[in-house]
């Protein structure tokens, strides 16, 4: 191509492609191209604008000079594009193709006249090729004749080391001639090959019993059997397992017939003599006659393998025919021989007792199975006893008809210290342990998982008829002890006491799940989950803060009472605090008190400030409803009293449990009824300055909230028409305002108890449900009917947590309860009460 062309054209397309257009810096596509940086390089000061024109040229010229360049590069391209030199070049391209067409005809030709040349040769090397494989197979076949005639002597002699090396010679050597069987020579000898094998099973099976029987007139040495052994293994794996079989069958047929299940030896009571009577058979045969056999036979776990199966199958009758005798005293004695005797042979051996089982397995033989799998089908019996264990225990704690709600042995005394768990939880979960590791011990299959449900029966039951009857009582007029302590002290040390101790039962059915996931079969692990039960005793935790927020309420009804009754058009000025604040201030913390040092749990206690604190200011929005018409100067005393009530939420918790989202809550809530109250102060006249106070304040454009605002404020309802009017031609221009705020949820008709407490507060049978559904209801106490806003979420299901360095106090670590079963009394009883419940 390069002769084609012209070296003026082939050096501007090098020129061309060499050159990086990209690095041009006039170049209107370079990256780089930057008109400012370019006309400040040509003009550096303002002198340099005088030579202005000199540029313009400069560039004109440089502009010419590549159209110039561009022009004759096009009229270079047009005269290469010329059609004839087109022409000429595929002419070219056609003869080179001619060109390798015939050279691929003579390479065939070359191919052909080679192949020729060398069919003599070929013909020649599978000549060869036949005449060494037949060379070969006739010397194999001379080897395996020898060989033959070698071994039918040594047949004759028996002599079995000569033997095991002759025959592992011809069974190599014979099986090289698979492909000739048709050939009659060679079947025949074959034939003949297996008619000797023949005669080695019986003449070997003949010297094995002899041996065995140990016939004093024909005496043979260990030595000839171990080779004997060494023919076995060539023979065949079919040929061992029949020596074995038939040793293993002649040694324990003695045992067959001294303890046979219809004889008194065979009884369950004689269950340690059958094991006895086996490890003495095994240390004979350690001894003496085990010896002569090869160690990979492993002949003593075919001892043990049929022996289990036989023992297995005696007791399989045995207990079933037991019935109703058989007690659990009896089932757990026998069982714990039978495992103490499986853990000690697989102790013998280094290998696990059902691992020796299954190398000796056949694929004709049952699945197998260890002795201890007879006692399977019959452990109901254990787990029956624990359960009827469980239920004596508990029997003193539950509730029963004459007892419908079970003493917990609270000290009446506020000033002395309470339990920090009920001890029947630490006791309970005592037996539970006991009872795990006994029952993993003995079977780890059905009889554990039944076991399993078993607990988790007891969990629910210990929940309902227990933590969550302790906390029902009936209905009396004489259960407070004054007017001025309208809570029950013992009421609140009892329901601290179940919180601390269904904390620790949920806990510990943690840790109780995942020891027996630990130990159960991998078949019933996905089974095993105490989930439910879990969430039982944290519904037993919710119930148990509702009723410390109903003795919290009734604390504080007074108050409340007080304030609903104050005739606030009366009130002629503001004068400080109301005397009713005092009053609930003093309530509340006496409550408080009583209940902080008790539990344990800190992140109960947040729970129990949060919805605390959401029920006084729902109940003060309830009472300042009821006491409505506020007018101007009742709102004003009723912001300096929300200012002492919100004081005093604030310290309720103390400084080592407030959060900052408690103090962000309590901000809102508090908020809401500042603004409300705010609103309300704020004269009515003129009325386009209250509405603009009630949209900045409020925020929305509600014809029914605004009504709310008038209703509370005692507005005459020949004035109301006129400010509702204006409400709507005020708002109407406003597109920023909201349709609801706060004030939708107030009801202006408030109950004047809490039904939800009241309900609990009645006694009767109440099943657990029932009393979670109250539970997660009083979380909303007066949320419908006030404000949404003042209500922390449901007390059901986890409590409510608090920042995270909260989480790494010692009161809010989780036991490790199974570590150590001592620590189940001692974590009861560490602070020394006197309470047995």
């Amino acid at each position: 191509m390069n002769a084609e062309l012209s070296q003026d054209l082939i050096s501007s397309i090098n020129r061309i492609l060499d050159k990086d257009i990209g690095d041009d810096e006039h170049d209107d596509s370079s990256e780089n191209f930057n008109v400012a940086v370019t006309l400040n390089a040509y003009f550096p000061d303002e002198a340099s604008l005088a030579h202005a024109e000199a540029v313009q040229s400069k560039l004109s010229e440089s502009q010419q000079r590549m159209q110039e360049e561009i022009d004759a590069l096009h009229a270079e391209l047009r005269a290469d594009q010329d059609p004839s030199r087109m022409q000429y070049i595929q002419e070219m391209i056609s003869e080179l193709l001619g060109q390798m067409s015939r050279i691929r005809e003579k390479a065939t030709e070359s191919e052909a006249v080679v192949r020729n040349i060398t069919k003599d040769i070929q013909v020649l090397d599978l000549a060869k090729k036949n005449l060494i494989v037949s060379m070969t197979t006739l010397k194999r076949l001379q080897m395996l004749v020898n060989a033959l005639s070698q071994l039918e002597e040594s047949v004759k002699e028996k002599k079995y080391h000569d033997i095991a090396q002759t025959l592992a010679a011809i069974n190599q050597i014979s099986s090289t001639f698979k492909p000739y069987t048709t050939i009659k020579r060679i079947a025949q000898l074959l034939k003949r090959i297996q008619e000797l094998q023949g005669e080695l099973r019986g003449m070997i099976d003949a010297d094995f019993d002899t041996y065995y029987m140990q016939d004093p007139s024909k005496p043979i040495k260990g030595s000839v059997i171990n080779d004997a052994c060494s023919v076995v293994d060539i023979i065949g794996d079919d040929f061992r397992t029949h020596v074995v079989d038939r040793y293993v069958g002649l040694e324990l047929k003695e045992y067959r017939r001294i303890f046979r299940a219809t004889d008194e030896a065979g009884q369950l009571d004689n269950l340690s003599r059958r094991y006895a009577w086996f490890r003495r058979l095994l240390q004979t045969h350690d001894v003496e006659q085990g010896r002569v056999f090869p160690a990979g036979w492993q002949v003593g776990w075919h001892l043990l393998a049929k022996f289990a199966e036989i023992t297995r199958d005696d007791l399989t009758t045995l207990l079933s025919k037991a019935g109703t005798s058989l007690t659990v005293t009896i089932l757990l004695d026998n069982l714990q021989i039978t495992t103490e005797f499986e853990t000690s042979l697989a102790r013998k051996w280094g290998t696990p007792f059902q691992e020796i089982l299954n190398a000796t397995a056949t694929t004709t033989s049952r699945p197998p199975q260890p002795i201890s799998a007879a006692f399977e089908p019959h452990m109901g019996i254990f787990v029956d006893a624990q359960d009827r264990a469980i239920s004596d225990m508990l029997a003193p704690h539950r509730k029963t008809k004459r007892t419908p709600r079970p003493s917990l042995d609270v000290p009446q005394d506020t000033d002395a210290p309470s339990a920090a768990v009920l001890p029947s939880s630490t006791e309970l979960f005592y037996v539970y342990a006991q009872s795990l590791e006994q029952c993993a011990k003995l079977s780890t299959g059905q009889a554990l998982y039944d076991l399993c449900n078993v607990h988790k029966k007891w969990l629910r039951i210990y929940a309902e008829d227990v933590l969550l009857a302790g906390l029902k009582r009936p209905v009396t007029t004489q259960g407070r002890r004054s007017m001025d302590s309208r809570f029950d002290a013992a009421e609140l040390k009892q329901a601290c006491l179940l919180i601390n101790t269904a904390d620790y039962c949920h806990t510990t059915a943690a840790e109780l799940e995942e020891k027996l996931r630990e130990n159960i079969n991998e078949t019933f692990k996905e089974k095993v989950s105490l989930q439910v039960e879990q969430d039982l005793f944290l519904s037993v935790i919710s119930a148990c803060i509702l009723v410390q927020l109903r003795e919290l309420e009734s604390a504080c009804d007074s108050s409340f009472m007080t304030l609903s009754r104050i005739s606030w058009p009366t009130v002629n000025q503001v004068s400080g605090p109301s005397p009713y604040t005092s009053d609930l201030v003093k309530a509340a913390e006496q409550c408080i008190e009583i209940v902080k040092p008790l539990v344990e749990q800190k992140k109960y206690l947040r729970n129990l400030f949060d919805k605390a604190c959401s029920l006084i200011l729902a109940k003060f929005t309830n009472s300042v409803v009821r006491s409505r018409p506020l007018k101007e100067i009742g709102a004003e005393q009723l912001l300096i009293d929300l200012q002492i009530i919100k004081a005093c939420l604030l310290k309720l918790p103390g400084e080592d449990l407030v959060t900052a989202s408690y103090t962000r809550s309590l901000g809102k809530s508090t908020g809401q009824l500042e603004a409300l109250l705010k609103v309300i102060v704020t004269p009515v006249d003129p009325p386009e300055g209250f509405i603009l106070n009630y949209t900045l304040l409020i925020g929305d454009a509600s014809f029914s909230n605004f009504q709310k605002i008038l209703d509370l404020k005692g507005t005459p309802k020949a004035e109301q028409n006129s400010l509702l009017d204006s409400f709507l031609t005020v708002t109407s221009t406003k597109d920023d305002l909201e349709s609801t705020s706060f004030l939708t949820s107030l009801d202006m008709d408030p109950p004047t108890t809490s039904q939800i407490a009241a309900e609990i507060a009645g006694g009767g049978r109440v099943s657990l449900p029932q009393v979670v559904e109250a539970a997660m209801s009083a979380a909303n106490i007066g949320g419908e009917r006030t404000f949404a806003g003042l209500v922390t979420p449901p007390m059901s299901g986890p409590p409510t947590s608090s920042n995270n360095s909260d989480s790494s106090r010692s009161g809010d670590q989780k036991p490790q309860v199974f570590s150590d079963f001592r620590r189940f009394v001692s974590f009861g009883r560490r602070k020394d009460t006197g309470g047995q419940s």
